[in-house]
């Protein structure tokens, strides 16, 4: 038997790959290039030989600093580009290869001069905002004016009078240009001061104002018609125009206080309806300058952020990979010459070749006089766990590591994942035509699987995205399962005229038309359809979808213990075989798949047995006659001997283990009390069996306790787990009764009305019902205790899942939003 085990092939994920553990010496002037080699070979996981330096006293700690500066400006040209809404350019261009100092230059010049730009276009836009807002001011506070002066003086002799004659009016400068300030109406003391101010603050404005001079001031708004930006927030803000009448220096004073803290706004108008026109045909002039000057800078930004984002996604990839080179540099020592870094860490076996052709690779092109020194290291250390998957398997191998990454050289569950996960799924879910859907689902995501990949997706759809080979296996199980539930493939073998049938139920009496089918008790797939529509299909399937359950069940724990066998003689563990595979066969197998064994024979000779009373009464009165319980010959005295065999089984796994482990130990290290001569200190604490490492790691009370709460754990698990298996069964009568409800209780009695309202609200309800859930509840249900019954019910028999993830070194695995 052993050289028949010997001989089977090994399969690639059954065990992770064989690790080693490697040093590299490495002199100082090919140390970028090696790990930048090895970085895009990706298969080597440095140990880092720094862990008590803090990241300011690694010796790279400059060159980090300086690719976190160069991401920072990186990040800042992309915000720039985002926030302008500049598209780079999709045609392929020449991106000429760049060093990093000359990067680093080239960044710095772009970031000063986008600095500058933004800032000219503040200021450009901060005082195109002002004239816009003088200009509205201008237009607005110009009818409050007119209704406010004295009407002896009429609006035609005003606009009649010669603006060159007026003493306020120099032809030596633009009215815009002199300093103006509110001047006074024709009623002697009264002022005023015109501004604009946000619209959600005009109300508390008012109020402030009304307050402050005790209701002696007049003020009048109006809304401005044009929306102005702010040049921070490059938000269009709403606002209003105001006049505030008042009379007196003080109050004067008040009100400009009172604008200030408010954010208004306060511009000169003068009362001369002619000097209001001058000022803004002045006004409107340089407008229409300055929107000619902020449209050529942002034309001459645009070009700029353009040329950036052409190199941009290179420029970012390449610093990013310069900070991953140097922040594994940190990782590395200098050795007692400082001419060389040693670093540590662990490879796959078969990747050592791959690692030595880099290296020499990187000797000789950093034109090094000296060769980088490849050696394996022996260590005491738990290497890391890594399997080579593909686009099928590591979803599932995601599934197996979300409940606890394999300890190294373990069985691995996803192996067996990959079919029993699926098809437990199916069996919970049982629906062909829902099943159809979720393949459609799956289809279309595996047909735009290349366009999906580069695209950058929310995470409910990179989960979905992640799981779509998942997601297609349940979806075709799924349609096993829902054929022969629904019987979609009973067709008789032959056809014959109207017939009819009996149904099977013998309290029914009715006959069953059968158009032009006649069914005989073969049939070729599926449940037999004489269930179909009678009284007791509903009792028949659930007991069959039950009894189901338990055999999938048994069959899936007895996989779990048999793994483990596997585990311990991979291990080279005698006594876990022995002392713990053994007993748990017999004693689940002496209950439970007993249990199966009686489902199967009363399946085959359709005896009317009662299991339950048979399992019952095997425990209470086990030398009681059977009656008509009894299914087979000899029936009582295996019962006996198999509950005997449990009884037997649970001292078997609690007691000799820690006893032999405790004699074990004793002989092993019994007159061991002085070390061997010649051996040191040192050597004694670094020999991996050596007396005294065992004699303090060694506890039996600790070994013989963790042994009684395994033992405990699988005799209460065996009756557990077997009842958390029957949810195969609650499941997928949940689904069907569900979907039976939804068919006939919605959408077939909203078609039995002739109003077409009433039809397309069953249909609508029925639709939203499918999808929501059916399609979605359900398939997440049927999911998650899928998930539960591999993790719980399975996985507990063999896997310890304490081993830790193989992370190398890989420019592939780097994240973009890494900074």
């Amino acid at each position: 038997m052993d050289d028949f085990l010997d001989n089977i092939p090994p399969m690639d994920l059954m065990r992770s790959e064989k690790m080693t553990f490697v040093q590299l010496i490495i002199p100082v002037e090919s140390a970028h290039r090696a790990i930048s080699y090895l970085g895009e070979l990706g298969i080597l996981q440095f140990r880092d030989l720094n862990a008590d330096k803090s990241p300011f006293q690694r010796t790279f700690v400059n060159q980090v600093k300086r690719c976190a500066e160069m991401s920072r400006k990186l990040r800042f040209f992309k915000d720039q580009i985002s926030k302008a809404g500049v598209l780079a350019s999709t045609r392929p261009i020449l991106q000429e290869h760049i060093e990093l100092e000359n990067l680093e230059i080239r960044l710095a010049d772009h970031e000063h001069e986008l600095i500058e730009m933004n800032s000219n276009s503040e200021k450009l836009q901060q005082s195109y905002n002002e004239l816009l807002e003088f200009k509205m001011v201008l237009q607005k506070a110009s009818v409050f004016l007119v209704s406010s002066n004295s009407h002896s003086v009429s609006e035609e002799r005003e606009l009649n009078e010669n603006v060159f004659l007026n003493d306020n009016y120099t032809e030596d400068g633009s009215l815009l240009e002199q300093e103006m300030r509110p001047g006074p109406s024709s009623q002697p003391g009264l002022r005023f001061i015109c501004g604009i101010i946000c619209k959600s603050k005009v109300l508390r404005f008012e109020r402030m104002l009304f307050r402050a001079t005790r209701g002696n001031m007049l003020f009048n708004q109006a809304p401005a018609d044009v929306q102005i930006m702010d040049p921070i927030s490059m938000e269009m803000v709403e606002k209003s125009v105001f006049v505030v009448f008042f009379s007196g220096e003080q109050a004067r004073n008040k009100v400009l206080k009172i604008c200030e803290a408010f954010g208004a706004n306060c511009y000169p108008v003068p009362e001369d309806i002619t000097k209001q026109r001058q000022i803004t045909r002045e006004v409107s002039s340089r407008l229409t300058e300055l929107e000619a000057t902020l449209d050529a800078g942002i034309r001459h930004r645009n070009e700029a952020l353009a040329s950036i984002g052409f190199h941009l996604i290179k420029w970012m990839n390449m610093v990013r990979r310069e900070k991953a080179v140097y922040d594994t540099l940190n990782m590395l020592n200098f050795d007692v010459t400082k001419k060389c870094l040693v670093g540590e860490g662990w490879c796959p076996i078969f990747a050592k070749s791959q690692i030595q052709e880099s290296l020499q690779r990187a000797t000789f092109d950093s034109s090094s006089q000296v060769g980088i020194i490849f050696h394996v290291m022996d260590t005491v250390e738990s290497p890391p766990t890594y399997f080579r998957t593909n686009r099928l398997t590591s979803a599932f191998q995601e599934i197996v590591d979300a409940y606890g990454v394999a300890r190294y050289q373990e069985a691995n569950p996803a192996v067996y994942t990959v079919i029993t996960f699926p098809f437990l799924f199916a069996v919970m879910f049982g629906d062909w035509g829902h099943g159809i859907c979720l393949l459609l689902g799956a289809l279309f995501l595996i047909a735009r699987e290349s366009k999906l990949n580069n695209q950058k997706l929310g995470s409910f759809m990179e989960m979905l995205f992640g799981g779509r080979y998942v997601l297609l296996l349940m979806s075709l199980f799924s349609i096993y399962c829902g054929l022969i539930y629904n019987e979609f493939f009973s067709v008789p073998y032959h056809i014959f005229g109207a017939s009819a049938y009996k149904c099977r139920d013998t309290t029914c009496s009715d006959v069953h038309t059968v158009g032009l089918v006649k069914y005989r008790d073969a049939y070729p797939f599926g449940v037999d359809p004489s269930w179909r529509g009678s009284r007791s299909e509903l009792p028949f399937l659930n007991s069959l979808k039950m009894k189901l359950s338990i055999l999938l069940g048994i069959a899936q724990m007895n996989l779990g213990i048999i793994l483990s066998y596997f585990n311990a003689r991979f291990t080279g563990s005698s006594l876990d075989i022995r002392y713990q595979f053994v007993p748990q066969v017999i004693f689940l197998n002496s209950l439970f798949g007993y249990l199966s064994l009686l489902i199967v024979i009363k399946w085959c000779t359709g005896s009317q047995a009662d299991l339950y009373h048979v399992m019952i009464y095997m425990f209470l009165s086990p030398f009681d006659d059977l009656g008509e319980n009894e299914l087979f010959w000899g029936q009582r005295p295996l019962q006996i001997i198999l509950l005997m065999l449990a009884i037997v089984a649970v001292p078997w796994m609690l007691f000799p283990k820690p006893f032999i482990l405790k004699k074990i130990h004793t002989e092993r290290f019994q007159g061991r009390t002085y070390g061997m001569l010649g051996t040191s200190e040192m050597d004694l604490e670094v020999e991996p069996d050596s007396a005294r490492q065992h004699q303090e790691d060694f506890n039996f009370s600790e070994i013989f306790v963790h042994q009684m709460i395994h033992s405990i754990e699988f005799v209460l698990g065996a009756v557990s787990n077997t009842a958390s298996y029957l949810r195969l069964w609650a499941l997928s009568l949940a689904h069907s009764e569900l979907s039976t409800v939804f068919y006939e209780k919605v959408l077939l009695l909203a078609w039995g009305y002739d109003s077409f309202v009433i039809r397309l609200i069953g249909l609508a309800v029925f639709s939203f019902a499918t999808a929501f859930i059916l399609l979605m509840m359900e398939t997440l249900s049927a999911f998650l205790h899928a998930l539960r019954l591999h993790w719980v019910e399975f996985q507990n028999k063999f896997y310890h899942g304490d081993g830790y993830k193989f992370k190398p070194f890989s420019f592939a695995s780097i994240d973009e939003d890494e900074d």
